[in-house]
This record gives C-alpha cells, sequence and structure tokens, in this order.
C-alpha cells in the first residue's frame, strides 16, 4: 500500500477532528502512518516523522513500548472488558488503589470514562450533585479560566472560552462565569509571573466574595492552559484559588488531562502548589497513550454525600466502556513505568537539555514568550494568521510532527527524549521557523 492509496481511502471515507477537511485538498498536508516505533512514526512510503507532540500530548513512553506491549498481551489472553455495573476486576482496583496512593490518600475514589472531556463533564455533575444532594440547591453554576478549555462535549463547552469553539455551538451552551487569567504572559514591566497570579486570584476573590452562594464550583488547568496557547502561570495562583475555594465553599476542580502524568515536571501539575482539589481529572497520558481511558479523583466527603439506599442520590453517569480491562492494564504498565526508571528525575535533565538547545530561539526578533514547564516548552511568533499551518507543513519537510495552536509553536515530546533526538528537534524547529516565515 502506498501513500497515495491510503490518503485517496481516508480522504473518502474519515472525518478528522478539530479540521476543516477542504484544507486537504490544497494547504493541509495528510500524513498516512503504517508504523510507529520509540519517538518515530513512518508514513507507507518509509518516511519518518519525530513525534514532537506526542500524538496530541497522549505519548509517554514511545510507540509501540515493549513494556506496555507485555502487559497488554497478558491482559488480552485474560480479560479484555466487562460491564463495571456489579463487576469489578483486578486492573481497575489496582489503578484505583495506586492513583490514591499518588494523591497522599487525599483522594481516594476514582470514577471512570472514556476521555477528556467525559471527564470534566463528570466533575462538573458530581459538584453540581453533591450541592443538591447536601440541601443547597442554588449552588448550580461554575466558574472558569478566561482562555480555558476543558472539552467538546456540550458540557464541557459550557466551562471553555476558547471562541472558535464557544461561539459555534453556543445556543446549546449553558456558559459559566469566566474570570480573568494568571496567564504570565500578560506580566507589565517589573511585574513577576506571582504577581500577575495575585491580580487574578484577587479578580477571583472579588467575583466568589459576590457570588458564592450560587458557585458549584471553579475548574482550572494547573500551571499551563493548553488550548489557551500553552499559558502558563505561577503556582500561587493555585494556592490562592485553594484557600478561596475553601472560604467560599466552592469545589476546586484541577482538570490535569493536559499537564498530569509528569508533563509539568511533577506527576500531578498541583503539587507544585502544595494543594490537593476537590476533583482531580486525568486521561490523554494515563494509559500511556495506548487506548482511550479518564478518570476522576474525588474526596471521601464528596463519595459519603452519594451514598445512599435512595438511587436517584447516586451519581448518574455511565460509558460502556467504563474500567476498560486493556486500558487500565496500559495505565498500570504506564505507572510501572514511572516508579521503576525515576522517569521525572530523568524528565528534568530532558527538559533541560531541550531548553538549553531551543533557548536561541528566544533571540529571534519575531519570537515571544519563550518558556517551560516541566516537559511542555513553547514561544509565541510575530506573524500572520497562516503562520500555523506553514509552519507544520515545513516542520514536516523537516521530518517533525509540531503543529503550532494558531501562532503558537509548542513542544511536549515522549519521554524517551534523547540528547540526538533533541539536537535533531530543535534543529529542524529553527529550519521550519525560517522556513515558515520567509
Amino acid at each position: 500500500m502506498s501513500n497515495a492509496d491510503l490518503l485517496r481511502r481516508s480522504l473518502a471515507a474519515v472525518w478528522h477532528p478539530c479540521t476543516q477537511m477542504k484544507q486537504h485538498e490544497h494547504d493541509l498536508p495528510l500524513v498516512p502512518v503504517v508504523r510507529g516505533e520509540g519517538l518515530w512514526l513512518y508514513d507507507a512510503d518509509g518516511r519518518r516523522y519525530l513525534d514532537g507532540i506526542s500524538s496530541w500530548w497522549v505519548n509517554l513512553f514511545g510507540h509501540c513500548n515493549p513494556r506496555i506491549n507485555a502487559a497488554l498481551a497478558d491482559q488480552l489472553g485474560k480479560l479484555e472488558h466487562v460491564i463495571l455495573a456489579g463487576f469489578t476486576h483486578e486492573p481497575v482496583v489496582q489503578l484505583s488503589e495506586r492513583l490514591s496512593a499518588l494523591t497522599g490518600g487525599a483522594l481516594g475514589h476514582c470514577f471512570y470514562a472514556s476521555d477528556g472531556a467525559s471527564a470534566t463533564e463528570i466533575a462538573l455533575k458530581m459538584s453540581f450533585h453533591f450541592w443538591q444532594n447536601s440541601g443547597r440547591p442554588q449552588k448550580r453554576e461554575f466558574v472558569a479560566l478566561q482562555g480555558g478549555y476543558h472539552g467538546e462535549t456540550v458540557g464541557a463547552l459550557a466551562v471553555t472560552d476558547v471562541a472558535i469553539f464557544r461561539d459555534a455551538y453556543a445556543p446549546l451552551i449553558r456558559a459559566a462565569h469566566v474570570v480573568p487569567s494568571p496567564d504570565a504572559r500578560q506580566a507589565a514591566d517589573g511585574e513577576s509571573a506571582a504577581d500577575v497570579a495575585r491580580r487574578a486570584g484577587a479578580a477571583l476573590e472579588s467575583f466568589l466574595a459576590a457570588n458564592h452562594e450560587r458557585i458549584a464550583a471553579f475548574i482550572v488547568e494547573p500551571l499551563v492552559q493548553g488550548a489557551a496557547g500553552m499559558a502558563m502561570h505561577d503556582p500561587e495562583y493555585l494556592r490562592l484559588a485553594r484557600a478561596l475555594c475553601d472560604r467560599y465553599e466552592v469545589h476546586l476542580i484541577c482538570d490535569e488531562i493536559a499537564v498530569g502524568c509528569g508533563r509539568s515536571g511533577t506527576f500531578f501539575a498541583h503539587e507544585q502548589a502544595g494543594i490537593r482539589p476537590d476533583f482531580l481529572c486525568l486521561s490523554k497520558g494515563i494509559s500511556g497513550g495506548y487506548l482511550p481511558l479518564s478518570v476522576v479523583l474525588t474526596t471521601d466527603q464528596v463519595y459519603a454525600a452519594f451514598y445512599d439506599d435512595a438511587t436517584v442520590r447516586g451519581f448518574l453517569h455511565s460509558h460502556s466502556y467504563t474500567g476498560n480491562a486493556l486500558a487500565c492494564r496500559a495505565a498500570l504498565a504506564t505507572l510501572d513505568i514511572f516508579a521503576e526508571d525515576d522517569v521525572l528525575v530523568q524528565n528534568q535533565a530532558r527538559g533541560d537539555t531541550l531548553e538549553r538547545l531551543l533557548r536561541p530561539l528566544a533571540d529571534h526578533p519575531q519570537v515571544r514568550h519563550f518558556r517551560r514547564r516541566g516537559m511542555i516548552l513553547a514561544f509565541d511568533v510575530d506573524a500572520d494568521a497562516g503562520f500555523g499551518r506553514r509552519f507544520y507543513r515545513e516542520a514536516l519537510a523537516c521530518e517533525l510532527l509540531l503543529r503550532p495552536m494558531g501562532n503558537t509553536v509548542y513542544f511536549m515530546p515522549p519521554y524517551i527524549l534523547g540528547d540526538e533526538d533533541a539536537a535533531f528537534l530543535a534543529a529542524g524547529a529553527a529550519a521550519a521557523l525560517e522556513a515558515a516565515l520567509a
């Protein structure tokens, strides 16, 4: 099978996500992938591409990782899936225990779904239903950050403040309240990222002081707002948000779908602020990038509010593949790699190397706000609206998968990036930048 044959068939049959399909006719390349190995993806004609964004932020330890493959092969011979309503199985029990242990037992109840948007929707519904069960039905509204993104189901769009998603479906959405982002790029002369965080915290305090009686929860992407263009903020904001949510009796939801599982430098991003949320949402990297899986962790207090003889007081949500055994086994293998390979320590060195190699780009006259948090690096480019697509094409020509968001170029490589790989990635990115701006 050739690239051309696979492309022709794909264009006739497959509708791709977040894509204007007509653009594939002229200026948006469609890449057929037949094989993955480690950092690399291979097309049908043998061309390779270094996966610099972990296939939309999901792959942690490389494609076709032998240890995860072996765990899945073992599980496949035992149990592929079973209904989780009224049944249970060892992989989902083990995964729940291990995730809870990673929170120090603070979040001891795991509710599973298949994707990130469903996880955030579950957290929102749980918060709403908690207050209903607690005799405070007036607490039914939500607060989100400017530029925040939490998924594209109708419920998740309610707390998403990215115009292209929000505006297209506005008539369907019960929109949340939006408060200023602590995005450090907003710093005035002489201001630090912590100063910006405190300014945004003061705005949140003002809002909650006036409206807390009707607010169920505040949802935030800790440390990095992904779809806002990798907008990064100081941990001080999370400390302030936690204290304000406690003071005004509002739940804190940490959406770590993009920034958890080591992406931000710690296993959970919120750890860097020394806090715990009331709800923690995980997806993407939780299964190592292998299978669809998401989970919401919550507290004993929340769980107890649903524990009752009456079915109507139970949490009413389900997915056919909730707690899928294969996905849970992939997640367990992923956690094993974290534990056995001292991944977080190794990632500090990997991130340092990549930052050093990319740092010269910060001096480019059209580059702004070079920044890093853990294994996420990004910069913004002063250019026309077509820059992102041009850069994507040029990066592919340099054997790189790098897909900007607007004019923000970002890097989220798998956690197996070696020094030579990092040098290849940095050199290719520099060449793609110059070509896209030419």
